[in-house]
């Protein structure tokens, strides 16, 4: 069941995405379209208290929960920025927008970008550790928590492979090519 709601919250994402960017460029309601854009959190509550009542009911914790835990993170780090991405990119396709801007390529700039994409995989890894400790604490002694354990050791490594990047154009920030 959680696997499905997983499923079904991904989906619903993109189809919240879709609707309310749909009715702020091509039905020009802008406010409307912002509201549907509000509810994409409601989809992690729904997931959030599923997942905490499926275990309260005596399941055992096993990697689906830690994938809910995951996914939960990854849109309160990744899901603005994902929002923010689609609407320029619609904006101006379909409505006269700016085009949107592109990641610098090269020097401090880029380094900085980094960081920033470096903060958002932060704010992930770090919500998920958060929630997956919750659930630790919530099972408590009696349960097999090694799974949620598990994906605290795969959100570790994400956190610490975004560092090493972003770390990485700063020690060694790409030159621009001569000539250009």
């Amino acid at each position: 069941m959680i696997v499905t709601l997983i499923v079904l919250c991904e989906v619903a994402f993109w189809v919240l995405l879709a609707a309310g960017l749909a009715l702020r460029y091509l039905a020009k309601k802008p406010g409307t379209g912002a509201a549907v854009l509000l509810c994409e959190p409601l989809l992690e509550v729904v997931l959030l208290v599923v997942t905490a009542v499926d275990l309260k009911n005596g399941a055992q914790p096993d990697w689906k929960h830690g994938l809910a835990a995951v996914y939960i993170g990854f849109t309160v780090g990744l899901g603005h920025s994902t929002i923010s991405w689609v609407d320029a990119r619609v904006a101006h396709r379909f409505a006269g927008g700016p085009p949107p801007v592109k990641p610098p390529k090269y020097g401090r700039a880029r380094a900085v970008h980094e960081w920033k994409v470096a903060a958002h995989w932060t704010a992930a890894a770090v919500t998920a550790l958060a929630l997956l400790q919750a659930a630790i604490w919530y099972v408590g002694g009696d349960g097999d928590v090694s799974s949620l354990r598990s994906w605290q050791q795969t959100m570790l490594f994400v956190l610490g492979l975004n560092l090493v990047i972003a770390l990485s154009y700063t020690l060694f920030p790409k030159r621009e090519p001569a000539g250009r």
